[in-house]
């Protein structure tokens, strides 16, 4: 019996940056697959999107795996409702999660940031409190593992914001500080962290292999769960 197709599907943005990103990404994941069929998908700003993706897999199985870094309104309704409505299973986000910690770190030492650096964790931001309380949980895992002071901080739509983060933790600490992008690709937001007064930006998580891999494991888990129910 073939495998159910993995649709990875991304917040999507005009800049032609991030499609060429999340490709790049689903390409990875399915290089980590043999014999799994990779597919992508949007939730807006870009094509296909999740409703037309569905649809081109016809009668096949489909499961989704959210290249989203947390909980919020894009899962449970952009993502959920157009999954639900076509009875495909959809897995949880790729964050938080300390699988995440080797692409963050390994990020922030490509960008120079020397070891105990203060690091604000940068993301996206959302209106939904379930964002917020995922960027916090993803920046004390980020702390532990560096063993250095990591705030959360977000590019719009929450506080503190970016630039209130890195000169809020430059004053406490007395030195510089690191920005994390927790974001997934290039685009508005990734360009306004350039702007927050941090000594070195680490770049978007991307298709680093960690995240690949990571991608695997949601649809193996989202794929083994639907046998299960079936039994």
């Amino acid at each position: 019996m073939s495998r159910p197709v993995l649709l990875a599907v991304a917040h999507g943005s005009r800049d032609p940056r991030a499609q060429r990103t999340v490709l790049s990404l689903a390409a990875r994941a399915g290089r980590l697959a043999p014999g799994v069929e990779v597919r992508t998908a949007f939730v807006q700003n870009a094509a296909p999107s999740l409703t037309e993706a569905l649809t081109a897999a016809g009668g096949r199985e489909v499961a989704v795996v959210p290249l989203l870094l947390s909980a919020g309104y894009h899962l449970s309704q952009d993502i959920g409702a157009a999954a639900g409505r076509a009875g495909v299973p959809v897995a949880a986000p790729l964050g938080p999660g300390p699988d995440l910690v080797p692409a963050l770190a390994g990020r922030l030492r490509a960008a120079g940031a020397p070891p105990g650096t203060p690091v604000v964790l940068a993301a996206a931001g959302s209106t939904d409190p379930r964002a917020a309380g995922d960027a916090r949980h993803q920046a004390a895992l980020l702390a532990s593992h560096l063993q250095a002071p990591v705030l959360a901080a977000f590019a719009s739509a929450g506080r503190p914001t970016v630039g209130e983060a890195v000169a809020g933790l430059a004053a406490s600490t007395g030195g510089p500080v690191a920005v994390a992008s927790y974001l997934l690709a290039p685009g508005v937001f990734a360009g306004r962290l350039r702007a927050s007064g941090a000594a070195w930006v680490s770049a978007p998580l991307g298709d680093h292999p960690a995240v690949a891999g990571l991608i695997l494991e949601r649809y193996r888990a989202v794929t083994e769960r639907r046998l299960l129910t079936r039994r």
